[in-house]
């Protein structure tokens, strides 16, 4: 008899209870690998096309050829959908424009317009995470209540049987601690993985938060230093050289 004891010897004996405990792990694990799998690969992918934005953003000559590059490309990541919305602002091209909206000035309009593509962007990357959480906080006891289940079902039908025996006994016990060993199996994977987007998120919104002040300074600081210095010349000079994000961030919160 002990040698058929195992995982499918417990689900043989386990009831309708049991089983929807098992169903529940299933669902919370393949919906946590779904979101790892799929996150990790979007992150990676929207990664490599905010640097290729980046770097043509600040190799271009001047906020015109920005907004030519911008209307050839698709805003696939959110630096490009910032910056888009950065310039739609500054140009005064948003269609249905209300006054309430402009009131205080460009200045204020446009920090509102950064800030609210920055909080849109902050609620894209939070998706999936709560599912993360949720399993990586209830699995274990999710198995844990399918263990003490199990454990109260096997002395239930041990005491009935009428042998109390060790060997009798530690077979089904045994079985029953299948269920805590699938919650941590749940649980750990969700864990790291809510900790690592977590991390990647807090760096993701600090850069693009960055790169909102130094928009803010190219369009308002930026723009009235140029205006007044190179109005007759006709000359374009690059919107940035290295080593000027300090000044124009300064300049930005001043």
């Amino acid at each position: 008899m002990n040698e058929s004891l195992g995982f499918a010897h417990f689900l043989a004996q386990t009831d309708a209870v049991g089983r929807m405990v098992l169903l529940l792990l299933l669902a919370l694990s393949v919906a946590s690998w779904y979101l790892i799998l799929t996150k990790s690969l979007a992150n990676v992918l929207v990664q490599r096309r905010a640097d290729a934005f980046l770097r043509d953003f600040w190799t271009a000559a001047s906020l015109q050829e920005v907004s030519a590059m911008l209307a050839q490309r698709p805003l696939d990541n959110a630096f490009a959908g910032l910056a888009q919305q950065a310039m739609s602002a500054a140009d005064g091209g948003q269609q249905g424009l209300q006054k309430l909206a402009s009131a205080g000035g460009e200045g204020e309009f446009l920090t509102r317009v950064l800030r609210n593509g920055i909080d849109q962007e902050a609620a894209n990357v939070e998706h999936g995470l709560t599912v993360l959480a949720s399993a990586g906080s209830a699995s274990p006891y999710i198995g844990l209540f399918g263990t003490v289940w199990g454990i109260y079902h096997a002395l239930v039908q041990i005491g009935m049987s009428g042998q109390g025996t060790l060997d009798k006994v530690a077979g089904p016990v045994g079985e029953a601690l299948i269920m805590t060993a699938l919650g941590l199996a749940v649980a750990i994977p969700a864990v790291l993985a809510y900790n690592a987007f977590n991390r990647r998120n807090r760096i993701w919104l600090a850069k693009l938060d960055a790169f909102a002040h130094d928009l803010y300074a190219l369009m308002t600081v930026g723009a009235k230093s140029n205006s007044s210095a190179n109005g007759s010349a006709g000359e374009v000079r690059p919107m940035r050289t290295a080593g000027s994000t300090p000044g124009v961030r300064a300049a930005a919160q001043r």
